[in-house]
């Protein structure tokens, strides 16, 4: 009884703190946006976006699995990219600059969900999950985070896409978007298919991957990640005034999520618990930083 009184209070204050950052990042960003039957269609993105978490959470309760989790995430993207695409329409045709992000956000929410649900079904788990999907009510918080990681994650797209007027021409920040996010999209790729070719080998069981991108960064993944949405950001320098600039948290909050909290931290830790007493992995450790590699001078 008491843990489960410990599960509500949690999950109590984590859908409260949820709600809190949704509303107070929807009445910024919204204020150019397109109404839909009366309602922003900002508001209507947030919607979808929890919508979608907490469908999925009843049947992912039920049978106790993580197993769709990703797929979830990457879907939920896809509808809200779609139907802010589609809300913008409603006052004139989507402009290029729409049209591009949509695409990026598609390309790289397909490849990564598909990426990751592969990698849970070969896994049979996500051992994130264990001590979380026993309780229905504490199996919620992962979804509900999920709600909020989408919203605010791809918020710069949401924010062009559903602006009502006329959108501003193509220019130079377009341009430098567009360099960065294929930059961080070719490094999480390959960054992504040089551990899961470490791992598939026999020999390196138990060990840590330390070559191509992983020699010059613990986490390059990570690092891709962060560029592709700095690169989404870059899209609405022409587009943003006042308040819609707080979209910008788009970067800073997967900065903050990848860096403080899911992680680098959670995999460092796990690293540790591994491979602390190994000399060789304690030497990697530090001499490769966590995320941006350091930049080598060669002396003469």
């Amino acid at each position: 009884m008491k843990s489960s009184q410990q599960d509500i209070r949690l999950t109590t204050s984590v859908l409260i703190g949820v709600l809190i950052i949704v509303s107070l990042v929807v009445i910024s960003v919204g204020v150019n946006s397109v109404d839909i039957n009366g309602y922003s269609s900002i508001v209507c993105c947030a919607l979808i976006a929890f919508g979608i978490q907490f469908l999925a959470w009843i049947p992912a309760s039920l049978k106790q699995t993580e197993k769709f989790y990703d797929i979830t995430g990457g879907l939920t993207y896809l509808a809200v990219v779609a139907f802010s695409l589609w809300a913008g329409a409603q006052t004139e045709s989507p402009s290029q600059r729409e049209l591009i992000i949509s695409i990026l956000v598609a390309i790289w929410a397909l490849r990564l969900s598909s990426f990751l649900f592969l990698r849970i079904h070969r896994a049979g788990k996500d051992g994130r999950f264990d001590d979380l999907k026993t309780s229905p009510i504490r199996f919620l918080v992962p979804w509900a985070l999920q709600g909020l990681w989408v919203f605010l994650t791809v918020n710069v797209v949401i924010v062009i896409n559903s602006q009502s007027g006329q959108a501003p021409p193509l220019g130079i920040w377009d341009v430098i978007g567009l360099t960065v996010w294929f930059l961080g999209f070719f490094i999480e790729v390959i960054a992504d298919y040089q551990k899961t070719s470490f791992n598939g080998k026999l020999e390196n069981q138990g060990r840590w991957i330390d070559s191509g991108l992983w020699s010059l960064s613990r986490h390059p993944n990570y690092l891709g990640e962060i560029l592709i949405w700095s690169g989404i950001a870059c899209f609405g320098v022409s587009c943003f005034t006042g308040f819609e600039m707080l979209a910008w948290i788009s970067p800073i909050f997967v900065y903050f999520l990848l860096t403080k909290i899911s992680g680098v931290p959670i995999l460092d830790k796990r690293s540790l618990e591994k491979w602390e007493s190994n000399p060789e992995f304690m030497q990697y450790r530090a001499n490769t930083p966590a995320l941006f590699p350091r930049i080598r001078f060669s002396k003469k």
